[in-house]
């Protein structure tokens, strides 16, 4: 693959204009994703996703069970985010979903993390459930590349994201992994008590379709 798209905007400097933008989707009222918890997390207050100004890591390593073009020979780089915005009560990673576990990490160290899994020889870094995180991770992605990623940007998210902070992500992100759950809002309220993800989630998948396109496969 060519190199990841979010080098471009950092060498043309526009990576802090996004970070800016996003930050101010936090704080002083949140309305990162559809729920618009409307809190100032940038001061420590916490909404539906119980995430303040830091992205919390839960865990990250080199991952076999994504689709096999991320995966390769040396693994799909996910790191997976603590909390999320949809709290699913079917959800398969329920305790780093439901409840806030792990590190609370400076920019600084989620760029580490990214290197060490480039390192690692891991094909690209794969953000799993980042829609909560999307202004960390962009404040970690001047000093990632600055010590040299190079690797492409995979956003795997629920589906139930803002089309203004996609926007934010445009030019930055290569692939996205959204994972459509449901069609019929009764079933979206009865297990994540929202009226309104069939909606958003059409909205968020046709913004992803317009800056990445459809998948592409070489041999």
């Amino acid at each position: 693959m060519n190199e990841p798209s979010c080098l471009r905007l950092y060498r043309e400097g526009k990576l802090q204009e996004r970070i800016d933008r996003a930050l101010a989707l936090i704080s002083p009222a949140c309305r990162l994703c559809p729920r618009n918890c409307r809190v100032d997390r940038l001061a420590g207050k916490t909404g539906v996703c119980r995430t303040g100004d830091k992205a919390v890591v839960a865990s990250y390593s080199p991952h076999f069970g994504e689709e096999a073009p991320l995966v390769g020979s040396y693994g799909s780089g996910t790191i997976f985010f603590s909390s999320c915005n949809l709290l699913c009560s079917f959800c398969q990673n329920f305790e780093i979903s439901h409840h806030v576990v792990g590190l609370a990490v400076e920019p600084s160290e989620l760029a580490a993390i990214m290197l060490r899994l480039q390192k690692q020889g891991c094909h690209n870094i794969n953000f799993v459930t980042p829609t909560h995180v999307v202004p960390q991770i962009l404040q970690a992605l001047p000093p990632a590349i600055e010590m040299g990623l190079n690797v492409p940007l995979v956003y795997n998210c629920g589906g139930y994201e803002s089309v203004e902070a996609l926007k934010l992500l445009d030019g930055v992100v290569d692939i996205y992994m959204p994972d459509f759950k449901f069609w019929d809002n009764q079933w979206a309220e009865r297990f994540c008590h929202i009226k309104d993800y069939r909606e958003r989630a059409k909205e968020a998948l046709l913004e992803m379709h317009r800056q990445a396109g459809l998948h592409r496969l070489d041999e």
